[in-house]
Formats: C-alpha cells, sequence, structure tokens
C-alpha cells in the first residue's frame, strides 16, 4: 500500500469514527494529535470531510421530506459511504500527479468575508489558513507551485518539496519557500511576513531587482514598503502571539489602543472609532476574541475608566 493510499485510510477511520455515538474527548485529543503529525494528514482528512459533506447533501436532496430529523449511521452504511469518498479521493490525487493542468483544483480561488477565516487543503499537500476579508489564488498547473495574495493576510503549512519551490506573490513582493510554516499579510504597500517555522527568502517579484532580497527563519519577521525592508528578530512566543488570529483570537503586547483599533476594525464591519488623541496613546495589553468588539470595550470601560458609546456603525471610545 502506498502512503497516500495509507493516509486516506486512516483518514476515513478517524471521518467515521467522529460520527459514532462512543466517540469520547480521548478520541477527539487522538485526531487532534495525527492531525499535528503531518500536513498530508490535514490534508486527506480534510478532502475527505469536504466529500462527507457532499455527500450528506446529496443524499438529503434525494430523500427530502421522508428523512427523520435525527442523524443516524449504521456502521456498515458510514463505512460504506467513507470508503467511497476514499476512493473518490484517491483517484483526483492520481489525476494531479499524472494530469495537474488538466484539473479544476490545480487552480484555486478563496475569498472569505469580515470576521470569517478558512483552512484550505491544497493540491500539493500544502495547506493555507485564509484570515479575515482576504483573497488567495493558488495555481499548480505544470508542476509549479504558486500562490497570489490579492488582499488580506494568509498563513501557509507548505509540503516540503525540493524540486518544486513554493512561491508567494505578495504586491510587489515574493516569497519563496521548500517547505516551511509562515504568514503574509498585505496593508496596502506594505507587505509583513512571519516564519513559525523553517525558513524563507523575501526579495522583489521584479527580476531586475535581485539585490533587494533577505533570507528569514524561524522568529523573524520582515516588513515591506516601497524599496525598503525591515528585518526584526523576535521570540517565539511573540511570533505565535503574531499568528493568534488562527484561533479567532487577537494578542497584543502593550501597544497604542489606536493600533489595537485597527486591528480589530479589520475582523467586525462594526468599528471602534477614538473620539481624542489621549484614548489612542494608551497601551494595551492582552488577548481578545477579535469578533467580540463589545467585550473588549467593556473591558476597556471597566479596567481604565474610558467613556463607550454604541451606536448601529460602531463603538465610540473617549478619555
Amino acid at each position: 500500500m502506498s502512503i497516500v493510499r495509507d493516509i486516506e485510510q486512516q483518514a476515513a477511520h478517524w471521518l467515521v469514527a467522529r460520527e459514532q455515538p462512543e466517540w469520547s474527548a480521548d478520541d477527539a485529543h487522538a485526531l487532534s494529535a495525527w492531525l499535528d503529525e503531518s500536513i498530508a494528514h490535514k490534508a486527506a482528512f480534510w478532502r475527505l470531510e469536504a466529500g462527507w459533506r457532499a455527500a450528506d447533501r446529496l443524499a438529503a436532496t434525494r430523500v427530502g421530506r421522508l428523512v427523520a430529523p435525527a442523524r443516524r449511521w449504521l456502521p456498515a452504511r458510514a463505512w460504506a459511504i467513507a470508503a467511497s469518498v476514499a476512493i473518490v479521493c484517491m483517484a483526483v490525487l492520481a489525476m494531479w500527479q499524472f494530469f495537474p493542468s488538466s484539473v479544476d483544483s490545480a487552480a484555486i480561488r478563496v475569498a472569505t468575508a469580515v470576521g470569517d477565516r478558512r483552512q484550505v487543503a491544497l493540491a500539493d499537500g500544502s495547506a493555507v489558513t485564509v484570515n479575515t476579508a482576504s483573497t488567495v489564488r493558488a495555481s499548480f498547473a505544470g508542476g509549479e507551485r504558486q500562490v497570489w495574495l490579492d488582499r488580506g493576510e494568509a498563513y501557509f503549512e507548505v509540503a516540503h518539496d525540493r524540486r518544486h519551490p513554493f512561491v508567494v506573490f505578495a504586491g510587489g513582493r515574493k516569497v519563496t519557500v521548500l517547505g516551511t510554516k509562515f504568514s503574509v499579510r498585505r496593508d496596502g504597500d506594505t507587505v509583513t511576513v512571519v516564519v513559525a517555522e523553517g525558513r524563507v527568502r523575501v526579495e522583489d517579484s521584479d527580476p531586475a531587482t535581485p539585490e533587494r532580497a533577505a533570507i528569514i527563519t524561524a522568529g523573524d519577521v520582515a516588513i515591506a514598503r516601497g524599496q525598503s525592508m525591515l528585518l526584526a528578530d523576535r521570540s517565539e512566543e511573540r511570533v505565535q502571539d503574531a499568528l493568534s488570529w488562527r484561533r479567532g483570537v487577537l494578542t497584543f503586547d502593550q501597544v497604542t489602543l489606536e493600533q489595537v483599533a485597527h486591528e480589530f476594525n479589520r475582523y467586525n464591519r462594526r468599528q471602534i472609532r477614538l473620539g481624542d488623541a489621549q484614548a489612542g496613546r494608551m497601551r494595551i495589553g492582552g488577548s481578545f476574541e477579535a469578533t467580540n468588539i463589545d467585550a473588549f470595550t467593556r473591558l476597556l470601560h471597566d479596567a481604565f475608566g474610558l467613556r463607550v458609546s454604541n451606536d448601529k456603525d460602531g463603538v465610540t471610545i473617549k478619555s
């Protein structure tokens, strides 16, 4: 049995087991550990899960109102469905390997709304988590691995492939890796790269300026704007804080309330407004739920005595 088929079979086992009545917290912990072992495990599980949901929708369409509202799975039926989904997924994997330019999924586009984030398994076994109000395109045609971050922010877990570098284009910057974990963020003409694991090369996307390039490793942050690039060496803890948005959390380490408000406003249609400069200069630290501005502003009122007024468009904070 090939490694790919073995992983697909394990993923099918986990998917079916999760649907059983005896599924426990220990089982959930074991599944989480298995997923964390490899990007390939996550990719296989997410593909099968998507197929499982599609099968559910198809069954619901065919049966209609005759289906009882309670969901009960017979083990034999569950295994049959999982096996069918696994066969389909393995067939798709084979097509990716032998006919990469002819498969629609070789080119994808993922867009998220304000406050949303989405995890996607890519055709090469890599995975991307797309942050709020972001757009990502990817192409794997002809054996190349290319991604364009058109707006927003994304976190990449790249499957190692020495022969085919994984390249992310963001604004005027090009980020090249072989296998690593990192995030890329676009704010206008500013591009920020945060490396959680491995190393990446950050350079101008214009080949005429090869001298403006830098290699950054785990714990490093590169901030590029125009013709300038700033490199910062941060602790592992601070890098993880910068990536806490993947859990729906914003983490700050004594930054101004003006900066905090800017971050919250990326995740919410209701906006935080500052009524005066003094409030904006206050320093804030802590971790907060990204989409709950009401809880955050209540804390500001209770801890610092700031005045908070709400309306349909957002919240105004004054000192």
